[in-house]
């Protein structure tokens, strides 16, 4: 009997599993270090928390570094703000924008009634949107 040949077709198993387990692992990791994802409905403004809506055009680069801000924000702040998107060409979006007469990479404040209380335009780095709703 071989004993060679048994001891190799024993470890590959355990060399695919390592490997899924290494995959798996590096996943979970990633999906650990992504932004957090906001919010486009905004049926969460005037519920008793402020809400910081940001006004966001795919067109525009800006954009990205404005939710990167404001997720740094949200760690800082967690859940006594609610952080949404008002994303411009949907239906949402553009109801919002309407609605407050906003623009494009514009950030909306509103208090814990709804009530809209400051808008500024971006780029807000995170301590400044901190400082904004305290």
């Amino acid at each position: 009997m071989d004993t060679h040949n048994t001891k190799a077709t024993r470890r590959k198993p355990l060399v695919a599993l390592g490997i899924v387990a290494s995959i798996v692992a590096m996943f979970a990791a990633l999906v650990m270090v992504m932004p957090k994802g906001f919010k486009a409905t905004h049926e969460q403004i005037g519920t008793g928390k402020p809400a910081i809506v940001f006004v966001y055009d795919n067109g525009l680069a800006m954009g990205n570094s404005q939710t990167e801000q404001m997720n740094e924000a949200r760690d800082y702040l967690g859940d006594s703000v609610h952080f949404l998107i008002a994303t411009t060409g949907t239906p949402e979006g553009d109801k919002l924008i309407r609605e407050h007469r906003a623009d494009s990479a514009e950030l909306l404040l509103f208090d814990a009634t709804g009530k809209l209380t400051k808008r500024q335009y971006g780029l807000k780095m995170a301590g400044e949107l901190v400082m904004w709703v305290e």
